[in-house]
């Protein structure tokens, strides 16, 4: 068994609009990283993000990124502080002919036992609640997550 899930979500606005609201650290501070975040998504780099309900800033790395189409992420799995080792995120972006953008993530790669599976569940939750607060955020300019976890 491969543990991983795919979530998505419709954004009303341009997939520019919406790729730059995600590779962006100063927009994704201000709807999702509630701790900040540090470094543009770029291929190669390792930027910082932190979150006040996972309080501690850590890295991710990008693996790559195609302008208005793909970021493909690494982090560290949170289930096994003895044998670390890292998942990977894809989020892809793709234009809809109402000129709406169909955004999707991705994140698999864990370890089949139970903390794997622990893991695997949190992540979707926070991904599908990424979603939410991309969406509030480049359509209406509102923070969801604002006093969400503090």
């Amino acid at each position: 068994m491969d543990l991983q899930f795919r979530v998505f979500a419709h954004i009303a606005k341009p997939v520019d609009q919406v790729f730059e609201a995600v590779a962006d650290p100063d927009q994704l501070s201000r709807y999702f990283t509630t701790g900040g975040a540090k470094g543009r998504l770029e291929t190669g780099a390792t930027v910082t993000w932190d979150f006040h309900d996972f309080p501690g800033a850590f890295p991710v790395r990008v693996i790559e990124v195609v302008s208005n189409e793909r970021i493909v992420l690494e982090w560290k799995a949170n289930d096994d502080a003895d044998h670390p080792y890292n998942t990977r995120v894809t989020i892809s972006f793709e234009p809809t002919d109402d000129g709406r953008t169909l955004v999707a993530i991705e994140e698999g790669g864990w370890r089949e036992t139970e903390a794997g599976l622990k893991s695997a569940f949190g992540n979707c939750m926070g991904w599908s609640q990424m979603l939410c607060a991309l969406k509030a955020w480049v359509e209406h300019r509102i923070n969801l997550r604002e006093g969400m976890y503090r």
